[in-house]
């Protein structure tokens, strides 16, 4: 056992938003992870994908305090789901959540494509380059050259997720 890895992991529930106001909360992890946190711009933080994105939002129970979240959308036109915005805030990252949050998001990948009658679906992800190994071990493989996202180093990842 990893000793720096804490022992109880707080309740806690992974669930498909459903209202405006879990999709804020979706949005206030991702401002402070993202904008505060690791210095985005805010303007990128919000974007054309948001409506057509099914979100997962990560909270403690029973309290329902938001802690992460991640989001996943039919890339237009593209064949492909797209993996984004995968983020769990400082305080709770130590717990593995953001496992949990890829986990949730592969199963329903895996429920979607299968209702197209797939026996691949293909996930794709624009990973800071720090966190690839991450990514890695679900299955991703990098593709293509490193591209500058938002001001910052990227990697296209992708998994080819067997149904």
């Amino acid at each position: 056992m990893d000793p720096s890895r804490p022992t109880t992991i707080p309740p806690h529930e992974i669930v498909v938003i459903q209202t405006p106001e879990e999709r804020q909360q979706c949005y206030d992890v991702r401002i402070n992870v993202f904008h505060t946190e690791q210095k985005f711009p805010l303007e990128t933080e919000i974007d054309e994908f948001e409506e057509l994105a099914t979100h997962f939002l990560l909270r403690l129970i029973p309290s329902k305090t938001p802690i992460g979240t991640i989001r996943v959308y039919k890339a237009p036109g593209g064949g492909y789901y797209k993996l984004s915005r995968l983020a769990v805030l400082k305080d709770y990252r130590s717990y593995r959540f953001g496992r949990e949050l890829v986990l949730a998001l592969h199963d329903w990948v895996r429920t979607d494509a299968l209702k197209a009658s797939q026996s691949v679906a293909e996930i794709v992800s624009h990973s800071q380059l720090y966190i690839k190994g991450f990514y890695a071990k679900f299955g991703y493989e990098a593709e293509g050259a490193e591209f500058d996202e938002d001001g910052d180093p990227h990697q296209k990842m992708v998994l080819r997720l067997p149904l």
